[in-house]
C-alpha cells in the first residue's frame, strides 16, 4: 500500500500568493513569587526562571530569526533570558517597549490581592481586576492599555512586516492582543486564560485590498504541562483566597 505524501503544514496554514503574512508569538512572563500576595501590576518585580524543563520546552517552540521584543518591565527580560540559556540562539538585540507592558493599576498596586477582590462585586467570567472602562486611581484602565497595545502592534509588525515576531508581555497585553485580533472591544480578553510562560500566536494577513487575523493558538504550553509544572499558574485574580 502506497503512503500519503508528506505534508509540511496544513492546508489551513497556508498563506495566500500575493499576502504579507505577520506571525507573533506572545510569551507570558515566568511567575512572581515575590509579592506577597500583593498587585503589583507596573511595580519592576523580579520572576521565578528556575524551571529549566519548561524554558527548555519554550526554547524549542518558538520560531528561529524572529524579531524579538519585550515590554519595558525586568520581569519581561528576565523571561526571554531563560529562554535563550534553555538552548534558542540568542537574538542579536531585543527592543524594550512600554507599548506591552502591564497594566498601571497605579493606587490598587501594592494592595492586597484577595482583599482587593473581596471588596469588589464579582465580575462572572472575568480574569481581571475591574470594568475595561473603569481607571485605577492614579493608574490606567484596561482601555488605556488595549489602546496603547494596539498601538504597538500596528508599529512593530510594519517594521517587520512578513516576518515572526517574538513579544515577551504580561497577561494584560495579551488579553488585548487577542481581543483586537478577534475584532472584538477590549473587555472580550477578560475571558482567557494567560498562563505563565505560555505562548499565543496571533497571524496577521495584509494583502492589496483588505487584511485581518488568524488564531492558531491561545496559551499554548509547549513543556506539555504536568502535576510537577503546576505552579506555572500563578492565582492573579479572584480565585486567590484570604490567609
Amino acid at each position: 500500500m502506497s503512503q500519503a505524501p508528506a505534508k509540511p503544514f496544513l492546508a489551513q496554514h497556508s498563506v495566500p500568493s500575493g499576502v504579507i503574512s505577520t506571525r507573533w508569538w506572545w510569551v507570558r512572563h515566568a511567575p512572581v513569587r515575590s509579592d506577597g500576595g500583593n498587585i503589583y501590576g507596573q511595580i519592576d518585580i523580579e520572576c521565578d526562571c528556575s524551571d529549566h524543563h519548561v524554558f527548555e520546552g519554550v526554547a524549542k517552540f518558538l520560531p528561529r530569526n524572529a524579531a524579538w521584543v519585550a515590554s519595558n518591565l525586568k520581569r519581561t527580560h528576565q523571561t526571554a533570558e531563560a529562554i535563550w540559556a534553555a538552548g534558542f540562539p540568542k537574538p542579536a538585540a531585543m527592543e524594550k517597549d512600554e507599548a506591552f507592558a502591564e497594566q498601571n493599576l497605579g493606587e490598587w498596586q501594592g494592595m492586597n490581592r484577595a482583599a482587593f477582590f473581596a471588596s469588589r462585586p464579582p465580575s462572572i467570567a472575568s480574569y481581571w481586576f475591574a470594568p475595561a472602562h473603569e481607571r485605577a486611581p492614579g493608574g490606567e484602565s484596561f482601555n488605556d492599555l488595549f489602546d496603547r497595545t494596539v498601538a504597538g502592534i500596528a508599529r512593530i509588525g510594519a517594521l517587520h512586516a512578513g516576518k515572526d515576531i517574538v513579544c515577551v508581555s504580561h497577561g494584560g497585553p495579551i488579553k488585548a492582543a487577542i481581543a483586537h485580533a478577534l475584532g472584538l472591544k477590549a473587555n472580550a480578553g477578560f475571558a482567557f486564560t494567560i498562563d505563565n510562560c505560555s505562548v499565543t500566536r496571533l497571524d496577521h494577513l495584509s494583502g492589496n485590498e483588505h487584511s485581518g487575523w488568524r488564531v492558531p493558538m491561545i496559551n499554548q504550553q509547549p513543556w506539555i504541562a504536568g502535576p510537577q509544572h503546576a505552579a506555572m499558574h500563578q492565582p492573579a485574580g479572584p480565585e486567590t483566597k484570604l490567609a
